[in-house]
């Protein structure tokens, strides 16, 4: 586990390090991502969290964050798990939408006529034309049945059902072009209106579909291969293996010895948790259990690949993706589920800037933090599900020449024994 030592944060030599980055960044900060000042080397984008965000009415609360999401009208879209709410609770809607001030716009979801509503919410996606899709994990994701989320929905801004691909425990394995399998992401690529899905918990690779008209298009796997199944993927059980019954298998055993050199596997692990396209066409995939992204084509050729905390200490690191909002999307933004950090990425070579974040309840750290997004301002926003069960919101304050104050220390990201 993650050194919870709060005591470290407060010793002479961090506070000595944060006082000389406050300092630094008074001078260094900018304003924007402005061409000139984000193309500059060696500048880092600093965040501050904003621990007044967001507001909900009514007393509401949100349980598990699984997905949030930022429109192109920089609102922003979270989903959470309402079956999940403590009892006393008043629980939110499942998809709740935030104006950029932060405030409350409308919320909505759940059982409805025409449709089969996932039984673990899992993600939302808004695209260019206003359309929401979500999607489900269960029997993963705190569910609270044993059947499956093979499903893709698709809403208005409103929540008027438009339409749904596959459907409840469906999916015939990695290779059915009909239905997913407890997918991790979507998103809709502007450019060709193609709806990429990283599928996912049940499933081993990237399936693309027409956004209107939910048509196959194409699929791979790990390295631009053809996807394929094992004993452990393809089915109804919460990792794509078969369903068992409630409290046989699992648990127990030696720690999972995590690989660190050479490539990695040649197949995606489960599960395929985050899928993202950018500007100059890369697609990028967040292989979750391998602690890597891989870096495809739009056609599924692939490109190369990055590893996070490879060493661990977690065996599970990437699980959401973002770029920055300048044109050249200069810097990717990685959450690392199982170590409960972010990642500052420069995207052209793939180095790791630095991270932020460690295990705890307090604001601007994570318990879970499952996805991100970002909007136009350079804002970074943060999904957590269990133990967490939050939206965070981090203010972007500019590019800095030196580390931010809240940057970790080698010492507090390397492995414990």
């Amino acid at each position: 586990m993650f050194c919870r030592n709060k005591n470290a944060r407060k010793g002479w030599a961090r506070s000595a390090r944060a006082v000389l980055a406050i300092l630094a960044m008074t001078a260094a900060t900018g304003g924007g991502y402005a061409a000139g000042e984000g193309g500059a080397t060696g500048r880092v984008p600093v965040f501050e969290v904003d621990p007044a965000w967001p507001q909900l009415p009514n007393g509401w609360v949100l349980s598990n964050v699984a997905k949030i999401a930022v429109d192109s009208h920089d609102n922003v879209w979270i989903i959470h798990r309402p079956r999940t709410v403590p009892a006393g609770k008043i629980s939110a809607p499942p998809v709740v939408e935030i104006g950029p001030d932060g405030k409350f716009i409308r919320a909505w979801g759940g059982e409805g006529s025409g449709y089969d509503w996932p039984d673990a919410e899992h993600n939302v996606f808004v695209d260019r034309n206003d359309n929401v899709y979500i999607s489900g994990s269960s029997p993963s994701g705190q569910s609270k049945t044993t059947r499956s989320d093979d499903m893709i929905l698709k809403f208005t801004v409103d929540g008027k059902f438009l339409k749904q691909f596959g459907g409840r425990t469906v999916s015939k394995g990695s290779l059915d072009p009909a239905a997913v399998n407890k997918p991790g992401d979507l998103y809709v690529w502007p450019k060709t209106n193609e709806l990429f899905v990283a599928d996912g918990y049940g499933n081993r690779r990237v399936l693309v579909l027409d956004a209107d008209t939910f048509a196959f298009k194409r699929m791979w796997g790990a390295f631009g291969k053809p996807p394929a199944d094992d004993d452990n993927s393809g089915g109804p059980g919460p990792s794509g293996g078969p369903m068992r019954p409630a409290g046989a298998g699992g648990g127990g055993g030696a720690p999972k010895v995590l690989d660190i050199d050479g490539p990695g596997p040649d197949r995606f692990a489960g599960p395929v948790h985050g899928v993202l396209v950018s500007n100059d066409d890369i697609v990028y995939v967040a292989d979750r259990s391998n602690r890597r992204v891989q870096l495809f084509t739009p056609d599924g050729k692939y490109l190369t690949q990055m590893f996070l905390n490879r060493a661990g200490p977690s065996s599970g690191s990437v699980s959401g993706l973002a770029f920055s909002p300048d044109p050249a999307q200069r810097f990717l933004y990685l959450s690392d589920f199982g170590n409960s950090h972010i990642a500052v990425v420069d995207r052209k070579t793939l180095k790791v800037l630095y991270q932020f974040g460690q295990l705890g309840k307090e604001p601007g750290n994570f318990q879970g933090v499952h996805h991100i997004a970002v909007d136009s301002r350079g804002n970074l926003y943060t999904a957590e599900v269990a133990p967490g069960a939050r939206a965070q919101r981090f203010l972007f304050k500019g590019l800095s020449q030196t580390l931010p104050p809240n940057a970790l220390t080698p010492s507090e990201l390397a492995p414990k024994p």
